[in-house]
């Protein structure tokens, strides 16, 4: 529930102006363009999180501004290069991961608050671009991900090398394109959750990330867990949930 007496007293302060308080009150912040849910972090353990495709540079600006006022971290997905221009124009703090297409505005450096880590293992290296927003979600849940590249069912043999550390991990994320094998072979071989990835890297009847998503849909290995093509940031925000149960499990008495 939301706590009235706490944000009148921040009112009666001068902390808070009266429009701040009724946005608190109201749980939502409305631009002509967007309506900001100021209360998924209560409800859900993490803040609203913004998708950027589709948004112009000033919408995600607005959007970033409205919400660095109300969460300690702001995270947003699918960003392009004239966008993080604009944010980082405005707040030079702010991190842009490249690579993964994230922008991460923070309040303090993100660094691991529990035990254990997250392993991100891939299939390829054309397969990095989603890891890296799944290994950049699950660090934004204070979680430490292991990215493990390259260890495709095409050369099992590197897969068994970097095995002990995979099977270390608290929760696998798995990606891989062409034929989605790597999500099978390895929850075959581990006793944590595996959440698959299928990426639009392949061939022609790869069907731009369709027959690997089949493939894990229908893997013979129990424990796997399927999201969305490319979906990295899915896959991460699942991860750093359970990571964060497990621990909280680990804590009780």
């Amino acid at each position: 529930m939301v706590d009235v007496a706490a944000i009148l007293r921040q009112v009666q302060a001068g902390r808070l102006s009266v429009e701040e308080a009724e946005e608190l009150l109201a749980g939502t912040s409305r631009l002509e363009y967007a309506t900001l849910d100021l209360d998924r972090a209560r409800r859900t353990g993490f803040p609203e999180v913004v998708y950027a495709a589709g948004k112009t540079a000033e919408q995600l600006v607005g959007i970033f501004s409205r919400l660095r006022e109300h969460q300690t971290i702001v995270l947003a997905t699918r960003v392009t290069a004239e966008q993080a221009e604009a944010v980082l124009t405005r707040w030079p703090d702010v991190q842009y991961v490249r690579e993964a297409g994230l922008l991460i505005g923070t309040s303090s450096p993100l660094t691991p608050v529990r035990d254990g880590y997250v392993a991100v293992v891939t299939a390829g290296t054309s397969d990095w671009p989603v890891a890296q927003e799944a290994a950049w979600t699950v660090r934004c849940f204070g979680s430490e991900a292991r990215v493990i590249a390259d260890v495709g069912v095409a050369g099992i043999n590197r897969l068994f090398q970097r095995l002990d550390e995979i099977r270390e991990a608290a929760v696998i994320i798995c990606i891989a394109g062409m034929e989605g094998a790597l999500a099978s072979v390895i929850a075959g071989l581990v006793d944590k959750p595996v959440i698959a990835v299928p990426t639009s890297v392949g061939y022609g009847a790869h069907f731009n990330g369709l027959a690997p998503l089949l493939s894990m849909l229908n893997s013979c290995a129990n424990g796997v867990a399927v999201v969305n093509i490319d979906n990295g940031f899915g896959a991460g925000y699942l991860a750093g949930m359970i990571h964060r149960q497990i621990a909280a499990a680990s804590l009780q008495p």
